[in-house]
């Protein structure tokens, strides 16, 4: 897939007013966890707060390691 088709796939969508990252990656989405967790806790700084969440539960800490695979996504400032 070139670059211009992957930027079109991988483009911004909204959830409650808020723009969230996604990316197409081995025929899935893969949405920014970073970015649900800052629309759901209304967190001015998600990556600290999903850090904290980590670190106080020891099931939540294994599970994302494991279960979210990393997937390159641009930063928002990036997209648009």
């Amino acid at each position: 897939m070139d670059n211009q088709k992957i930027l079109q796939k991988n483009r911004l969508v909204v959830f409650q007013d808020k723009e969230v990252r996604r990316a197409w990656h081995n025929d899935e989405w893969h949405y920014s966890l970073v970015d649900i967790v800052e629309i759901l806790s209304e967190s001015k700084n998600p990556t600290d707060y999903l850090k904290k969440m980590r670190k106080r539960d020891k099931e939540l800490k294994s599970y994302i390691g494991t279960n979210c695979p990393y997937v390159e996504m641009l930063t928002k400032t990036t997209l648009t």
